[in-house]
């Protein structure tokens, strides 16, 4: 039981950074696209992102660099209906 307390003290503390909370919104954005998200739910996650935005765009206001999310931008394939006409 020492044992477990000792290596919790000796993690690192978490951290977060602005690029952390950039991916977030960047998650939110994706998930909406691809329709992850019911009616009702909408108002409250699209609160949450708007005040996260809000929360980056004051933190970073001095920044020199804006924050980047880490999600990888994939093109959307477009659908054929097989005619090459």
């Amino acid at each position: 039981m020492a044992e477990e307390v000792t290596n919790l003290e000796q993690q690192e503390p978490v951290q977060l950074q602005l690029n952390d909370i950039a991916t977030m919104v960047q998650v939110i954005d994706l998930v909406s696209r691809r329709g992850g998200f019911e009616g009702p739910e909408l108002e409250a996650v699209g609160g949450l992102r708007s005040r996260i935005v809000a929360f980056l765009n004051a933190a970073s206001k001095n920044a020199e660099e804006q924050p980047e999310g880490q999600v990888p931008v994939v093109e959307e394939e477009v659908e054929t209906d097989g005619d090459a006409g």
